[in-house]
């Protein structure tokens, strides 16, 4: 039985990691692993506070280690602990010493940065505006390149994206 890889999708606000990695795990026949920030801006009605960043993170990262017990070839990873970490740098300018050890564990076969190319859409709470979802996009493409931690960006239409997506992936076979 071969090991499931998991691939972490990373990116901005409104740049389509969900789709991505929803539209991927359709295409392997595997699961995907939702944002948990999405679903507690939901349940709690409101954004997260610092204080609540790590526990987002620990709870991100135990759907990930359940759905690899799911997961067939590639589990796809709708965002990590490192996306909750630049958002906490940038609304609170500091990461707390547990996320920032949670942070750290990037071991993802593969990583996938969403272009912020598409049209910002606001979604309620969560959502800020194309300024930030920017400025978030060049932060995450900086601390790749800072912890020299292999990225790809996809680019375009979902239609695009799966085609550069799935030459990528296949070379992981």
């Amino acid at each position: 039985m071969m090991p499931v890889l998991r691939v972490a999708i990373l990116g901005a606000e409104s740049s389509g990691k969900s789709t991505l990695a929803s539209s991927l795990a359709s295409h392997f026949g595997t699961v995907w692993v939702p944002e948990y920030l999405r679903e507690f801006v939901d349940t709690t009605g409101r954004v997260p506070r610092e204080e609540d960043q790590y526990t987002i993170a620990l709870t991100q990262m135990a759907r990930e280690d359940a759905a690899a017990r799911q997961a067939t070839r590639f589990l796809f990873c709708d965002t990590t602990p490192l996306m909750t970490a630049i958002y906490s740098r940038w609304y609170w300018n500091r990461v707390d010493a547990q996320l920032s050890v949670l942070e750290l564990r990037h071991d993802y076969a593969m990583t996938f940065v969403t272009a912020p190319d598409g049209p910002w859409e606001a979604d309620g709470l969560q959502r800020e505006s194309e300024a930030v979802r920017q400025t978030i996009h060049e932060q995450v493409v900086q601390v790749l390149d800072e912890r020299e931690i292999a990225y790809s960006l996809v680019t375009g239409s979902l239609e695009d994206r799966m085609t550069q997506a799935v030459r990528l992936l296949a070379s992981l076979r």
